[in-house]
């Protein structure tokens, strides 16, 4: 039997952070299915389209490495939705500090109502990583500032070109 774990945010753009946690992941799916969030009221950097591609880029090979299976899709809907909709019994979560608990123990909780069957687990972020958020990247990234300490290469080459200044 597959196990398949579902692992939800708006990627945008992919960090070492989101890395992290799929490494982690790896030690119990044999696949893993990351999930980009559409909200009609976030306006993001990168297309889902492109986010989807750099994340087969920068996610394929870690895992295909360690023999799990990768998928990449939209949703836009609830998690434990797409979770169910992709034949996921797993929710996997990264957590940085206490404030990540306490939110991401929330969504656990309500999640967990809902779908009984899909179980969430969580993964402490790696202390290199810990600091790193998508948002601080993109601010950095459009101020002009590197950010190839906090993203893959291939990710920091396209924040680069998006936000080149004459």
């Amino acid at each position: 039997m597959t196990r398949t774990a579902l692992y939800t945010g708006s990627f945008d753009p992919v960090t070492n952070g989101h890395l992290d946690v799929l490494r982690q992941a790896c030690s119990v799916a044999d696949r893993i299915v990351i999930a980009i969030g559409i909200h009609s009221s976030k306006a993001p950097v990168f297309p889902a389209e492109e986010r989807a591609k750099m994340l087969r880029a920068v996610c394929g090979p870690i895992l295909e490495a360690r023999g799990v299976a990768l998928d990449v899709v939209t949703f836009n809907d609830l998690a434990v939705d797409a979770a169910r909709r992709h034949g996921a019994t797993l929710i996997v979560r990264g957590l940085r500090d206490g404030t990540d608990f306490d939110y991401e123990i929330q969504m656990a909780s309500m999640n967990a109502t809902m779908a009984p069957e899909v179980q969430t687990l969580f993964f402490p972020a790696s202390p290199a990583v810990r600091p790193i958020t998508a948002t601080l990247v993109r601010q950095i990234a459009g101020m002009g500032g590197d950010v190839s300490a906090f993203v893959p290469g291939l990710v920091a080459e396209r924040l680069k070109a998006k936000f080149r200044r004459p």
